[in-house]
This record gives structure tokens, sequence and C-alpha cells, in this order.
């Protein structure tokens, strides 16, 4: 399959997949039938919409059994924690699905007699989701969603590591009974991707990915007064502040590093500790760093699995080889993880010290399981040093003092700060970033907004 896609699964190189990409004309045609079902679709009522999404809901549900190994296949996530992927759609999808009805009702101002006066919500059209396979369900589920219950139609291109996602929430759509063109799925290469943006009927893009691949989206789309949606890279910071409950803020700290083997755009990547307490946090976050079980995704003991390919591993093992270098200390012995080799993707959770701002692996991006901790004096250094990074997506800080946390907040440029929480993203509230992180926002009520336009209804009741 020369022009095509070959998935190579983490967990022991062999090809898992393989798909043909779409072709040029297939591309336009998909969008021609999404343009044709959104005709139809904007007129069905919202109360219709949410009873076919809730049936899509209950569909997807019950492939769990499906969905949980082929995760593990696709992109190295452990079985033990499948299920959770799962729960998490289901959830946001729930939820949004629950707000549209208030979300999309008309805005009346004051009332003026002889006036009607109104704001309606009006879809945008098309919705072209392109989703990252990281977080392969819940990634996609936030726009997806939401997009269908405002009126619009959805094309997703997922990752080519994650082809069978897409294909699974269109097995959902079809046992719900969805009219055809509601939702489609393209498999297809960064060319076609470009193509698709710049097809008329595309309205707006929703990009999960790397900060180079936002740049791309954007280009694509230069030419087109279209809404661009960005959710791209992180480099999140957590500042334990000198009245945290140490053990409280390791355990979660530690989980927010590594969960999905550092996979995540809002995962902990760098830790700065107030100085009093950081000889104790640091011991107590390596204890429990070496908890975790390194191996086999299908096993059910495995903790953390291989990185999603070798190359992302050979990454990380060379930020913290650098790091070292330039005089960082690593506190768990390589041989703490026999399992984790060289030109593989099996990469066990590294923890480094003596580390400063000179180093890539507090700067730039990592995206694996390695984290920095820096110890600090206190607040006005360590809201200097959460700043001081091209990324802003989340930031947390752990203390018992809630005005000190909203005040500090205030200070620090991201896009959801959280006291004593942290890699969790709740849909109730806007997911949303700054800098080079992205723009936009997905999820609560305002997520909304981005995927319906305001119109303006003036009605002289009396002549």
């Amino acid at each position: 399959m020369s022009n095509g896609l070959k998935l190579i699964t983490p967990i022991d190189g062999s090809i898992y997949v393989e798909r043909p990409y779409a072709t040029e004309a297939e591309v336009g045609a998909a969008f021609d039938r999404a343009a044709q079902a959104q005709a139809a679709w904007k007129r069905v009522s919202v109360t219709d919409r949410a009873a076919l999404l809730t049936k899509f809901v209950e569909a997807f549900v019950s492939m769990k059994d499906d969905i949980v190994p082929e995760l593990a296949w696709q992109m190295g996530r452990p079985i033990a924690y499948g299920a959770g992927e799962v729960g998490g759609f289901e959830d946001r999808a729930r939820y949004m699905i629950e707000i549209a009805p208030k979300c999309l009702e008309h805005v009346r101002p004051d009332p003026i007699d002889g006036f009607d006066r109104y704001i309606k919500r009006e879809p945008l059209g098309v919705v072209f989701t392109v989703a990252a396979w990281n977080f392969p369900y819940m990634i996609a589920v936030n726009s997806v969603v939401p997009a269908l219950m405002a009126g619009n139609t959805v094309v997703l291109k997922h990752s080519g590591q994650t082809p069978l996602c897409a294909e699974r929430m269109a097995e959902a759509f079809d046992k719900a009974g969805a009219p055809d063109g509601l939702f489609q799925v393209l498999h297809m290469g960064h060319d076609l991707t470009e193509k698709a943006i710049q097809h008329p009927a595309c309205a707006y893009v929703a990009f999960t990915g790397s900060v180079g691949g936002g740049h791309a989206i954007q280009q694509a789309a230069v030419n087109r007064f279209i809404g661009v949606g960005l959710e791209l890279g992180g480099k999140d910071p957590a500042y334990v502040r000198s009245d945290a409950d140490v053990s409280f803020a390791v355990e979660n700290i530690v989980d927010g590093a590594f969960f999905n083997s550092g996979q995540s755009c809002c995962g902990k990547e760098r830790i700065y500790v107030d100085a009093s307490i950081y000889d104790a946090f640091v011991e107590q976050f390596v204890e429990t760093t070496k908890g975790y079980r390194l191996g086999n995704s299908l096993d059910i003991d495995t903790t953390i699995g291989p990185m999603v390919r070798t190359s992302a591993a050979t990454f990380v093992r060379g930020q913290v080889a650098d790091a070292v270098r330039d005089g960082a200390k690593s506190l768990i012995p390589e041989s703490h993880y026999p399992a984790s080799k060289d030109g593989t993707p099996y990469l066990g959770p590294q923890v480094l010290v003596d580390v400063d701002h000179s180093m890539s692996i507090m700067k730039d991006e990592t995206f694996g399981p390695a984290v920095g901790i820096m110890k600090v004096a206190g607040d006005k250094e360590a809201i200097r040093l959460m700043n001081d990074s091209p990324y802003g997506l989340t930031a947390s800080i752990w203390t018992s003092d809630a005005e000190a946390a909203v005040h500090i907040g205030d200070q620090v440029e991201t896009g959801t700060w959280f006291q004593n929480r942290c890699d969790y993203l709740d849909p109730a509230l806007a997911w949303t970033a700054v800098k080079d992180s992205g723009r936009g926002a997905t999820l609560s009520a305002v997520g909304y907004e981005f995927l319906t336009r305001p119109k303006s209804y003036h009605l002289r009741l009396n002549t």
C-alpha cells in the first residue's frame, strides 16, 4: 500500500493497521455531502439533535471492551487505564449535550414596545476536526459533539497513529441512525488536509497537535475568512508552596507528570518547590515515581507503557542526557527500569534536580516521562519562572491558602489555573490557552460561541 497509512504499534513495532488515503476527489465529495447534510441538520430541533447524540454516546460506550485493547495497540496506553478514556469521552459528551439548549437559546435585550429583538446562534456549516493521538477520543469529542449539537456537520481527520478511533466513532454514529453526511471520517496526509481546509464548505477548523502543526493549519486557512481553533503544545508548571500538604502534592503531581507516559498536553513538565519543603518533596517524589511498572501495554499490571514511537523516546532521552551534561542530576537509576532500552519506545520515568532554565528540559516541550524540579525562594520567584515559557495551557499551585492561590493565579500566564489539582479537564470550564499553546476554546458554554455565529433580528411589529 504505497499511498496509504501504516500504523506501527509501539507495543512490538509491528504494522497494526493499514488504510488507503482518500483521494482529492473523495475529500471534495465528503465536504460536499457534509454541506448538503448540514442544510437539513440545522433545521432539526436541539431536542432531536440531543436524542441522536445521546444514542451515539450510548453506542460508543457499548464498544468499550473492543476500544480499550485497540487503544493499547495504537498508541501504547496500558489497558489498565483504557476505560478511563471511554469514561472521559462519555462525561464530556453528555455535559455538552445537556447544556446545549441554554447555550443555543436566543439572547434577548431589554424589551422595547413595538419591537422584537434578539440574537440567534447560527451554526457555522461544516466543522473540520483534526484530532491528536494522545487522548484520541477525549480530544475529538471536545469539538465533535458540540459542533453537531450546534447544528453543524463534522468531517474528522484523526491522527495516523489512531485511525481506528475515528472509525469507531463513525460506527457509533451509524448505530445511532445518523443521517448520511452528518459525520464523516477521512484518512489523509498533510497535502490533502490543506486542501480540505481550503474547500469552500469548510467553515471552521478544530485542530489539536504541535505548534508546528498549528502554524501549518493557520497558513492553510490564511486566504479564508474562517475560524481556526488551536490547542497546541505545553510546558505546564506546578508550584508547591511552603504551606502545601507535601504528600498530597507528590501523589497528584507524580500522576500529572507520568500518566500516559507523560504524553499529555497539560501534563506537569516542570516543578517549582519552596526551599523549606524542597528536600522532603523530592524524596517522596522519587519514591512514588519508582512505584511505576514499565511494560507491555496489554499486561494488566503495567502502569506505564511505551511511548508512542521510538523517535519520541529518543528525544526525551536526549533532553535528559543534555541536562545531565550541563549539571543536572538524574534521580532514577537506569537499572530500576530494565525494560527501558535505547532504540525502543520503552522509557521509564525520570526525575531531574539541579536544573535551570538554560536547559531544554525546563524550557522546551518534553511530552514524555521526564520532569525537572527546581528550588525557589517564594512566590515572586515561582511566578517569574512559571511565566518564563513560550507556552500557557495550564498551571497549578499547591497550597492551603485559597486567597493566595487566586492572587498568584492572576499573575500567571495560562489558560487554566488549578489549586491542588492538575492534568484535568473540567467540561464546565473553557479549555483554552495563551501564547504558543494556542487560541480559541472548546467545551463549556464558551465552547459553543466558537462553533456558532451571532445573527441579529430586529423586527418592528407595527407599521
